[in-house]
């Protein structure tokens, strides 16, 4: 069978995490913004205003918003079929809450739109990924207040309209289900917050991708709208039902996002753990309505890593960037910043969320985040992004030859080297490209092509078939 003749291939970015300019032609502070720099060991902080004397790695990044011609050539090389990025909602509605867009905002990804046209690349353009306009933060609390709905559906309004014919795949809400891990990053929520105040939050946000979904299916027929699941998947620690029941109930904490999305209702078990937990949630009439028909075209997810997870998994703790549950994979080898290295879970992945929900999938995040090191000669040799890269195609092909998987493409995470969105370093690095920038911010920004550049670009051309 082999993969699909229009098989999106390609690579993924965030635009708080490559363009930088984060000033530049109107654009507002958002919540990536007052994020300073942090380590694997040292999580980023979150400041009220930018401190002089602070790293934020969002402000410069790799200057994407400058050489993004550069870069969607180098991919081109490469022979993507699409780009999976993202608009800079503060680009558009500096405050969010404006009553008018930015035009200058908006001229920039017309500029970036028609440039990957011209490299005839398919634009899969998140429409929220991890940041929000900052004065809604602290105008209305953000996400927990039902005004954010109203902007969010304003700012689509304004995008769905501007792009049509540029644009066919659209997702609503980057990790939507990172509410409930990392609430800032999800939606300027504070960690600190309630669950009430997270699941007050995250409902917002499912009307706000309802309403999304209806509205770009009356604008345009053609478009295409998903929701994208940040990829948590795990197994039971042992064969002991406890560890078994445990496993499930940690699954379910993130399965009801997609659950919602895909389905167009809240699954009968969260709504009884809302019932125990005393948590109630804003609806307001029409509500179930919206959620039923604004159901999402497709799911995209991202996949790094697996967990294992048992009964003793509530007792774990849980951080910004990894994730704790309490148990290790011995089966499993790791990388320098503790994802494990699971190619066949991919696959795993796949087949639960195809089971589940019967609709096309899409890979927008995959990627092993490594140090790399440069040559005398300027050369980059990455072997080991290499056999990542075969060894979970392998698996996804599986899914799609062995198991009828109904798979739309593939992203890279990262195409080109950006900044990490857990550590805020650049030294994690993912791109088949490298960019010559350092943790301090410090480098000429140049790019240059790793050994996995030219070994990618041979997986495209054969349509993934030649993974020798």
């Amino acid at each position: 069978m082999g993969f699909r003749k229009d098989f999106l291939w390609g690579g993924s970015t965030a635009a708080n995490q490559c363009e930088g300019a984060y000033l530049e032609d109107g654009k507002g502070l958002n919540t990536a913004d007052v994020m300073t720099a942090g380590t694997a060991k040292t999580p980023r902080e979150i400041t009220e205003t930018i401190e002089a004397g602070r790293k934020y790695p969002s402000h410069i990044a790799v200057d994407h918003y400058h050489h993004f011609k550069e870069d969607i050539a180098l991919m081109a090389e490469m022979g993507f079929k699409s780009y999976r990025m993202s608009i800079s909602w503060a680009r558009i509605y500096p405050n969010g809450y404006d009553a008018k867009p930015n035009e200058a905002g908006l001229k920039h990804y017309d500029e970036v739109f028609d440039e990957l046209k011209r490299h005839n690349m398919e634009p899969i353009v998140t429409i929220s990924h991890y940041e929000t306009p900052l004065a809604m933060v602290k105008k209305f609390g953000s996400w927990k207040s039902r005004e954010a709905v109203d902007c969010y559906v304003r700012y689509c309004n304004t995008i769905f309209n501007r792009y049509k014919g540029k644009v066919k795949y659209w997702l609503t809400f980057n990790e939507i289900n990172s509410m409930s891990l990392s609430s800032w990053l999800a939606g300027g929520i504070p960690e600190t917050d309630s669950e009430q105040d997270h699941m007050i939050a995250a409902y917002h946000q499912f009307v706000a991708s309802a309403e999304a979904v209806k509205l770009a299916h009356s604008i345009d027929p053609d478009y295409k709208v998903g929701m994208m699941y940040g990829g948590l998947f795990s197994y039971p620690a042992t064969c002991d039902p406890e560890d078994v029941e445990g496993n499930e109930q940690f699954m379910k904490k993130m399965l009801f996002y997609p659950d919602v999305q895909c389905r167009g209702y809240y699954p009968a078990y969260k709504l009884k753990e809302f019932e125990r937990k005393g948590i109630k949630l804003p609806v307001v009439e029409g509500d179930d309505q919206i959620l039923k028909e604004g159901k999402v075209d497709f799911l995209s997810f991202s996949y790094y890593f697996t967990l294992v997870a048992g009964k003793n998994t509530e007792k774990a703790s849980v951080e910004c960037g990894s994730l704790v549950t309490g148990y290790n994979n011995p089966y499993l080898k790791s990388t320098d910043w503790g994802f494990t290295i699971d190619p066949r879970g991919l696959r795993y992945s796949l087949n639960l969320f195809y089971d589940r929900y019967q609709i096309p999938l899409m890979i927008v995040e995959n990627g092993l985040g490594a140090l790399d090191q440069v040559e005398a000669d300027g050369s980059i040799h990455d072997p080991y992004r290499a056999e990542y890269l075969r060894e979970h195609i392998r698996e996804m092909k599986k899914a799609v030859d062995e198991d009828g998987v109904d798979l739309l493409g593939y992203n890279w995470w990262g195409p080109f080297d950006i900044v990490s969105a857990g550590t805020g370093e650049m030294r994690k690095r993912y791109g088949f490209i490298y960019v010559d920038m350092d943790d301090e911010g410090k480098g000429t920004l140049n790019r240059s092509r790793k050994d996995s550049f030219y070994y990618y670009k041979k997986i495209i051309a054969s349509n993934g078939e030649n993974l020798d």
